[in-house]
């Protein structure tokens, strides 16, 4: 079964009609849980996801959990960091596949099944190619390429799914990495030949292209990744994000 994981950070714009998409597009009988890990959200994010968890049933004081259309939903504090809430996520989860979703991006309908499909077929880990809800061409094309297997065509927004013992052999997400942990991962996987790409589309959100600017952001995108093939460390890739970006 799978244990679906999304970190979030003020996210109340999403966050709930994520968690509506998730139970209309699954069988809940491919789900064993979906882990909703906040990192200190302050607009009401967690009172959202609240409404999707029993105000009757205590498992601890960060954890609360509901069977809801039969599948459990669950809400987890954690330090700020995308990396530390997915690990976390993943230290408490109950399935034997994870997915790990941000909270802006809605795969496709029966992707639970898709999912399982590849893992019985031995691939260990993967993703969706996606769709940015954008008509401008460049990120038309951006998400075109998606569907291919290229390594440069990759990241966190096509959700990564991979089975527990994988993710824990790996040792799971880099906490080092405030950024880039997506990419981190998906190198590791990239080495070990287990990666496949979905080729169904999960559709994202383009709205940091839309806040920075479309070629202005995808520059500094090229630039982190350029910087990190030539050795930069987690800490310059964060001082150069922060910069520019941020």
């Amino acid at each position: 079964m799978i244990s679906i994981i999304i970190p979030v950070l003020n996210e109340a714009e999403n966050i709930g009609k994520l968690l509506q998409h998730l139970r209309k597009n699954s069988d809940s009988d491919n789900i064993s849980d979906i882990i909703v890990v906040d990192g200190g959200s302050t607009d009401g994010t967690k009172d959202i996801v609240l409404q999707f968890v029993s105000s009757s049933d205590y498992q601890d004081s960060e954890t609360r959990l509901e069977l809801t259309n039969q599948i459990a939903v669950r809400l987890l504090n954690s330090p700020k960091g995308r990396a530390k809430q997915m690990n976390i996520g993943a230290k408490h989860s109950k399935g034997d596949i994870l997915y790990f979703l941000h909270a802006d991006s809605f795969p496709p309908k029966h992707f639970d099944q898709y999912i399982i499909n590849e893992v019985r077929k031995g691939n260990e880990a993967g993703c969706f190619r996606m769709q940015f809800e954008s008509n401008h061409w460049w990120l038309r094309l951006a998400s075109w390429l998606t569907q291919f297997s290229w390594r440069a065509c990759r990241g966190g927004d096509q959700s990564q799914f991979i089975t527990k013992s994988l993710f824990e052999a790996i040792g799971g997400y880099n906490e080092n990495y405030i950024i880039y942990e997506d990419n981190i991962l998906i190198n590791e996987l990239y080495k070990r030949k287990q990666f496949v790409v979905i080729n169904k589309k999960l559709k994202t959100s383009a709205r940091l292209y839309k806040k920075v600017g479309i070629w202005k952001l995808q520059y500094h995108f090229w630039t982190i990744y350029i910087k990190r093939w030539l050795g930069a460390s987690a800490d310059e890739m964060l001082a150069y994000y922060k910069r520019n970006i941020a």
